[in-house]
């Protein structure tokens, strides 16, 4: 007699952290984006020309792995 499998364990490894989590928890983990960190220690919510030069920066670096490819 073969025992009959719950719909999370039939994967490899099944469900694991945030994907096992209930959706109420899910959100409740997921609006605390980033405040974890202090304001004065967010670079990019103060200065918006340094998170424009990153974010070019960032463009750049992706543009020429793609030529490499």
């Amino acid at each position: 007699m073969q025992e009959e499998l719950m719909p999370e364990e039939t994967g490899r490894r099944g469900r694991q952290g945030f994907a096992s989590m209930d959706a109420a928890r899910q959100r409740e983990i997921a609006s605390k984006g980033g405040s974890s960190v202090p304001p004065e220690k967010r670079p990019f919510a103060r200065n918006h020309e340094l998170a424009a030069r990153a974010g070019r920066k960032g463009g750049q670096t992706a543009q020429s792995r793609q030529r490499q490819s």
